[in-house]
């Protein structure tokens, strides 16, 4: 773990595992209270002098942490394949647009607005950093987040301490192994953890920012540990997200990015597709498409060349998907998949699931992973409310061989963002975020910068 710009071996170790076998991968090290608060001290320390230094010192910091994160790259994806799971090309994806939010982030400044320029007054807007951040990491995609979170927040002036997931540490450490000479002590710090840190960062006045990306449950209580010192928070909490497929669409063109949008990552991403709604007379052709898509998937080790579909992350994400779908058995009708794969490691097959009534489940949480329902609709006004009908709005998708009908459609739905015939799209300069449960704040672009910062109105009479 790194902190205060040394290198330290943690007070116990905690057993990771490799979720393609479901066996101990490594230990890791754990912080205690006292190293969180040593880390928390040392950041307050060397806060004034990142705050007040240079912003092309800061932005070129970020570009050598780049730089050495490129010349592992290799190292990185494989430790990464190894404690998450994905297959090695999509964590060699995960490395490489981490290195890249490195680099998008070190061209991004802070730069007074003008509000009133008139005879007599000048009224500007100001942005300054808040101070320490704590940047809680999720497992799915356990190097990037924490890079889109410690990349703006660095270059705006404030120092992070990383507290990654305890199913995923490892590339986190790592990370933290490569800045210990490239930044001044304090200013980046990795705290291993074994699931009891999160709250006693959170609420720790020596925090002054809270940027969590994770479950809406644990959301809720890092915004309630917030509430007493009215720090700033960011929340990237759950979704469900609709996919909405119209009665023009070409199916067998639609299908593969479909199939691709809910399985991708073994369906653990935040903005993945998660219940798709097609029209009843398109229904069946959509089912087999995906069924056959499924059937060529290859599930196994991330490790493995031939794999498509890693494991689930963890244990007890495993376990709550075979309590899913053995639900979702009684109540729908399994077009393929349908239960876990009776092998070593925490795997379940891609899955289809069809005629599930809209109380079920899979269809009203996020079910993060590789399952996915289709659910028929006789009208488009109809489908819209059934999509509206959540209580998560972090994305969604329209899919027609009409763009401008899709687009009007779009503008209806209730969700931070809204793709048309396309997934995935995040590029670095357009910011996102969560509408009702799905969260509270900005990512990426000039956005994302100003949520690790204070705005100020300076407001002067003109001599």
């Amino acid at each position: 773990m790194l902190i205060d710009g040394r290198l330290h071996e943690g007070a116990f170790t905690f057993d990771v595992f490799d979720p393609a076998t479901g066996t101990v991968l490594t230990p890791s090290w754990c912080a205690d209270r006292a190293m969180a608060q040593r880390a928390i001290a040392a950041a307050n320390r060397a806060f004034p002098a990142w705050r007040d230094s240079p912003a092309k010192d800061r932005a070129r910091a970020l570009e050598a942490l780049a730089s050495a994160l490129a010349e592992r790259a290799e190292a990185f994806a494989r430790l990464l394949t190894q404690e998450q799971g994905k297959p090695l090309g999509e964590a060699r994806g995960e490395v490489g647009a981490s290195i890249e939010a490195l680099r998008y982030h070190a061209g991004l400044r802070l730069e007074e607005r003008v509000l009133v320029d008139a005879p007599g007054e000048r009224i500007v807007e100001q942005r300054y950093p808040l101070g320490v951040v704590a940047a809680i990491v999720p497992w799915n995609f356990p190097l990037l987040v924490l890079v889109l979170k410690l990349a703006p927040a660095l270059v705006a002036g404030n120092c992070v301490i990383a507290k990654p997931a305890p199913t995923t540490p490892l590339t986190a450490l790592l990370l933290g192994e490569l800045a210990a000479d490239l930044l001044p002590p304090g200013v980046f710090q990795t705290l291993g953890d074994d699931g009891t840190l999160g709250p006693l960062l959170a609420p720790d006045p020596g925090i002054a920012h809270v940027s969590f990306t994770g479950s809406t449950a644990t959301g809720r209580k890092v915004m309630a540990s917030a509430a007493d010192s009215l720090k700033r928070f960011t929340l990237e909490l759950g979704g469900n997200d609709a996919a909405l497929v119209l009665d023009d669409a070409d199916i067998s063109a639609i299908a593969p990015r479909l199939f691709e949008g809910a399985m991708a990552n073994a369906g653990q991403v935040c903005i993945g597709i998660k219940r798709i709604y097609a029209p009843r007379g398109k229904i069946d052709a959509l089912c087999d498409a995906l069924a056959d898509l499924a059937r060529q998937a290859v599930t196994g080790s991330g490790l493995d060349p031939a794999t498509t579909l890693g494991p689930v992350q963890n244990a007890a994400q495993h376990a709550r998907l075979a309590e899913l779908l053995a639900e979702s058995r009684a109540l729908g009708r399994v077009v393929v998949g349908g239960a876990p794969l009776e092998k070593e490691g925490w795997f379940v097959p891609p899955t289809v699931i069809r005629d599930l009534p809209e109380h079920a489940r899979l269809v009203r949480k996020e079910q993060f992973g590789p399952v996915i329902p289709l659910l028929a609709y006789d009208s488009v006004d109809e489908a819209v409310s059934r999509v509206n009908e959540s209580e998560y709005g972090l994305g969604a998708s329209v899919w027609s061989g009409d763009t401008e009908r899709a687009l009007k459609l779009a503008g209806r739905i209730e969700s931070g963002l809204v793709w048309v015939n396309r997934v995935f799209s995040l590029p670095f300069e357009v910011p996102i975020g969560g509408a009702k449960q799905s969260g509270i704040g900005r990512h990426q672009g000039q956005a994302g910068l100003e949520e690790f910062t204070q705005a100020r109105i300076v407001n002067a009479v003109l001599a």
